[in-house]
């Protein structure tokens, strides 16, 4: 096992960053770290022509790939969806030699409108984040990534007004830190639907 630190892109994606009160700041937090770069989609392909190989080499650079975007629609923006599309092609990674990003991390981090009771069998919305998320975890699957539940802020419009923007930016920080210095128990983390609330089991020597 070796013990180098992980290398993280995150793709953001969040077509109206001027009304965004958690998402944009919590990209703006993340994007201090070292050992992470930061890509804001919308800024760099404001046209949506994706520059397929600069993504795939940037997929190629980096050991964990975080996609934080706002739940639109219970989807990713559609952005974000474009770059899937292209980006993840066959012979690259999947398909005859298609191998590229085997062994690689991905994760969503997510702001949900909703409040979390909402995203229950029970609730307003009918299914978990996590269940909602299935193509994305299907298309890790596929691809041969390995899929970490979602880091998910529900009710995120009132969050920073209730006071709970700083704490999950602190959890969102750990938990890339964590990622990149190899402390995540990503096999233990599979059984959980999120990672809200679980972090001090699955981040090792995490104090609070």
């Amino acid at each position: 096992m070796t013990n180098t630190n992980r290398k993280v892109l995150i793709l953001f994606a969040h077509p109206s960053q001027g009304r965004s009160e958690a998402n944009y700041p919590l990209y703006r937090a993340a994007a201090t770290l070292s050992n992470v770069t930061v890509v804001d989609l919308y800024a760099e392909y404001p046209t949506y022509h994706i520059d397929i190989e600069r993504e795939q080499r940037r997929l190629l650079d980096h050991d964990v790939v975080i996609f934080q975007f706002p739940l639109f629609w219970y989807s990713t923006p559609s952005i974000l969806k474009e770059w899937m599309d292209l980006v993840l092609e066959y012979g690259f990674a999947y398909g005859e030699g298609g191998i590229a990003l085997h062994g690689k991390i991905l994760l969503c981090a997510i702001t949900a409108g909703g409040r979390e009771e909402a995203y229950c069998k029970q609730g307003m919305n009918h299914f978990t984040v996590r269940e909602l998320l299935r193509p994305i975890e299907q298309t890790a699957n596929l691809i041969g990534m390995t899929y970490v539940p979602p880091f998910a802020l529900f009710g995120s419009r009132s969050a920073r007004d209730e006071g709970r923007l700083n704490s999950h930016t602190t959890n969102y920080i750990d938990l890339v830190n964590a990622l990149i210095e190899r402390r995540f128990d990503i096999t233990k983390s599979r059984d959980y639907d999120k990672l809200n609330n679980k972090l001090d089991e699955l981040i090792m020597g995490r104090t609070l």
